[in-house]
């Protein structure tokens, strides 16, 4: 019954951080201090797609299951849990390859983003001293 329960709650856990990696950076426009949890989770998350590395939670899942009697997946997190779903062939090398540019893009997108709305009050505040 615990492991069941562990696996259960690495497997929440881990879809959670695949939305922080995917779309986390979404945050660091409210909370500029995420980006320093949230982009070296977005690096990892892009290395383990494009390096075709076994994520460790992933593994832990599986020792978990394991231990509460089940077979646990041989394929990724992302492959068992979510592209089952959403493409019955399975998870091939380009979608691993498109999910690490998705993650990239995005997080280039917002980064650059929260640059400019740094730079542009870093200005606003030089404006604002030399009227004083």
């Amino acid at each position: 019954m615990f492991y069941q329960l562990l696996a259960t709650f690495l497997a929440i856990a881990h879809f959670a951080f695949i939305l922080f990696v995917a779309l986390g950076a979404l945050l660091v426009l409210r909370w500029r201090w995420v980006m320093y949890i949230q982009l070296p989770a977005a690096i990892w998350g892009a290395i383990i797609e494009i390096a075709q590395w076994d994520c460790p939670i992933t593994t832990w899942e599986n020792q978990a299951l394991h231990r509460a009697g089940q077979s646990g997946y041989s394929e990724g997190f992302i492959a068992h849990h979510l592209f089952g779903i959403i493409y019955p062939n399975g998870l091939t090398r380009g979608m691993e390859i498109a999910l690490a540019v998705f993650v990239t893009v995005v997080n280039t997108v917002v980064y650059h983003r929260v640059r400019v709305i740094g730079r542009n009050a870093r200005r606003r505040g030089a404006i604002e001293a030399d009227r004083a």
